[in-house]
Parts: structure tokens; C-alpha cells; sequence
């Protein structure tokens, strides 16, 4: 599986092409300047050269940051912290050369955010959740002037994180329903001591059950958003979990087996260690449970299913699949979107959103 991916990767910079390639819109949807991106890929020729250039460039905001708060300028100073945290977590969310460089990586993108939501949302909250003998991390924010506001879960695909997290989370916050951005198992902080699992339901009903008792959210208006492998785990949970009550998809797979021998070296890389497989083969078997096969028929509340077109990382047709095993769902296809249609965030994003809140009005 890896192996043939490997062969491709001749010309040394490949792999930053392969990179830039496949991801390069989604650094731009998710807040990195796109002459940033550029320059940064521009600069460098080796993969391994890759973590480094990209952590530079989160010191160099992290800097910006630190002067500004010097200088006392709240919002320019969290605007820079994001940066930073998007850099940090760009540099390390499909490398893995050297895991405990990743990790540190990892750190900083984490703090970075922490430092960002101190200027930005002072109200964002780090909520950690039992789970299977190890803790989740998530992370909660809340609308401004909203007593008990709806909530949406925020799901990371297979090399996402929260940190990734903070611009969508605008987008809910802004039309009055709170986010939680959950690093579930094998992801994120919580990919630490945990492996990805294919019974997503079982993380999010644990985090339900901490969020559902807080009386500054209505846990009677819960929905959930995935995008990518996130979008499986949506989906998943909606299935099985009674309290969700609307469910959106971006980009999503619905045989993640079918689906990973064909993906870039990188992501297989990613999979394998963040699934807790032996070896290649090991691997596709787990991949392989990860199917909405016999799943969708189940779920019983409004969906939407969102993919673009040009998605070169997920086959169109699992999204048309999807949107048909899922009784009542609507398909969102973008002819011109790429992997969750990152290069037209504008045409989906506040539209989910807007849906979303309609539906946990």
C-alpha cells in the first residue's frame, strides 16, 4: 500500500508537491495567508525540511504576537497567535519523520491557540472527558449574549485537530449556536495515548453526556458537522446517538477502506500510526471497518452531505452513495470543489451553518 506511493517519490521535493497539491486550499480555508503557503513551499526541497520551515514561520507570528501584546493590542496579537497555531499544526499534521518533533510541534500549536483564545474569546474553555480509560480534549465556545445556546460538534478528519478549528467555529459562533471541537481517539492531543475506532459514537456520547449537564447549553438542540474522516464519524454518530438531532458531512468517505489504498503516502503514513496498526496490511483491516455500509439506514434526522467534484482524495461517488443510504439526505455536490471543498469554503461553510441553525432552532 505505502510501499508503491514510496516508489513514486523519485524527485526529491516530490512529496511537498504531493503536499501542497492535495492540501495547499485547505491551509488558505483554515487562515494561513496564501503567500505564506507559497513562500514556505518554495523554499524548501526536502520532505524532511517540511516541519521545520513551517514551524519558523509559526515562531515568526508567535513573535508578531508577543510584540503586539507588548504594545497592548489584544486583537492583533490573538489574530497572530492563530496564525502561529495553524503554522504549528500545518507543519506537523502529515509528517511523520520524527514523532516526538511532531509532538513538540503539537505543543505548540495547542498553546498557540490557548494564547489566541486569551485575546479573542476569553470564554473559550479546554474540557477534558473521561474515555476509555484516557481523556479526551476538546475544546467549547460559546456565542456572546446567548443564555443557553444549540451546539454543534466539531469533528477533525484523519490529520485534523481543534487547533485547526478556529475560523469554522466563527462561522456557528457568529449565527448563536457554540462549537466543541473534539480531538477524539487517535487524534490530536487525544490521539496520544488512544487509536482511531470506528465506533465514533462511543467518544461522542461520553462528550454529550459532560456537555448535556451544562446548564449554559440547550442539550435538547445538538448537532454535528465532520468533515473528511470526520465526516464519517458524523455520520456515524448520528446514527447511533439519539440526542443529535442534525447532521452535515464535508468530503467524507463512506468505505474508508476502499478508499485508502489510493490516498497520497502521507495520509497512509498518518493512518497506520494514528490506528494503531502493525503493518500495511494491518492497517487496511482496520481501515476497512471504518464503512457506512448497513450504518446510514439508520439515521433518522435531517442531513446534509457536501462534496466537491474535484475532491482528489475521496471518489465523488461515496458522496452520492452516502446522500442515497441516508433516508431523507440532501447532496450538496460543488462541480468545482476540491477534498472539503476547501478552495470554495464561501459556497459551503456559512450555508451548513445556516442550515444547521435553521434546523436547531
Amino acid at each position: 500500500m505505502v510501499t508503491r506511493h514510496r516508489r513514486e517519490l523519485d524527485v526529491p521535493d516530490e512529496a511537498i508537491q504531493i503536499a501542497a497539491a492535495n492540501w495547499g486550499p485547505r491551509f488558505t480555508g483554515q487562515g494561513v495567508d496564501p503567500a505564506d503557503v507559497a513562500r514556505i513551499t518554495e523554499s524548501i526541497d526536502r520532505w524532511d525540511d517540511w516541519l521545520d520551515a513551517w514551524c519558523a514561520h509559526g515562531d515568526l507570528h508567535a513573535g508578531l504576537a508577543r510584540a503586539a501584546e507588548e504594545e497592548g493590542h489584544g486583537r492583533t496579537a490573538g489574530e497572530a497567535w492563530v496564525r502561529a497555531a495553524l503554522s504549528y499544526h500545518f507543519g506537523k499534521f502529515v509528517w511523520m519523520v520524527d514523532m516526538a518533533r511532531h509532538r513538540a510541534a503539537a505543543e505548540k500549536a495547542v498553546a498557540a491557540l490557548a494564547s489566541a483564545h486569551r485575546h479573542l474569546d476569553p470564554s473559550a474553555e479546554r474540557i477534558e472527558i473521561d474515555f476509555g480509560g484516557a481523556s479526551m480534549v476538546g475544546c467549547l465556545r460559546r456565542p456572546a449574549g446567548v443564555r443557553r445556546p444549540p451546539l454543534v460538534l466539531l469533528l477533525p478528519g484523519l490529520d485534523s485537530a481543534k487547533e485547526e478549528f478556529f475560523a469554522p467555529e466563527n462561522v456557528f459562533l457568529a449565527r448563536g449556536m457554540a462549537t466543541f471541537s473534539l480531538d477524539g481517539p487517535g487524534q490530536g492531543e487525544t490521539g496520544y495515548l488512544t487509536t482511531i475506532r470506528h465506533d465514533y459514537e462511543a467518544p461522542v456520547a461520553a462528550a454529550l453526556d459532560v456537555l448535556c449537564a451544562r446548564d449554559d447549553l440547550d442539550g435538547g438542540r445538538i448537532g454535528a458537522l465532520g468533515v473528511s474522516l470526520g465526516g464519517y464519524y458524523a455520520a456515524r454518530a448520528a446514527a447511533f446517538e439519539p440526542r443529535i438531532r442534525a447532521v452535515a458531512t464535508c468530503g467524507a468517505p463512506y468505505d474508508f477502506g476502499a478508499v485508502l489504498p489510493d490516498m497520497p503516502w502521507h495520509s497512509q503514513m498518518v493512518f497506520l500510526r494514528s490506528s494503531g496498526a502493525h503493518d500495511e496490511d494491518d492497517a487496511l483491516a482496520a481501515a476497512r471497518r471504518l464503512s457506512l455500509d448497513g450504518v446510514l439506514e439508520r439515521i433518522r434526522v435531517p442531513m446534509v452531505v457536501v462534496f466537491g467534484r474535484l475532491d482528489r482524495l475521496v471518489p465523488w461517488a461515496q458522496a452520492v452513495r452516502m446522500a442515497k443510504d441516508a433516508p431523507g439526505a440532501e447532496l450538496w455536490m460543488l462541480e468545482e470543489g476540491n477534498h472539503v471543498c476547501m478552495n470554495v469554503v464561501y459556497r459551503w461553510r456559512p450555508q451548513v451553518a445556516d442550515w444547521m441553525a435553521d434546523q436547531l432552532r
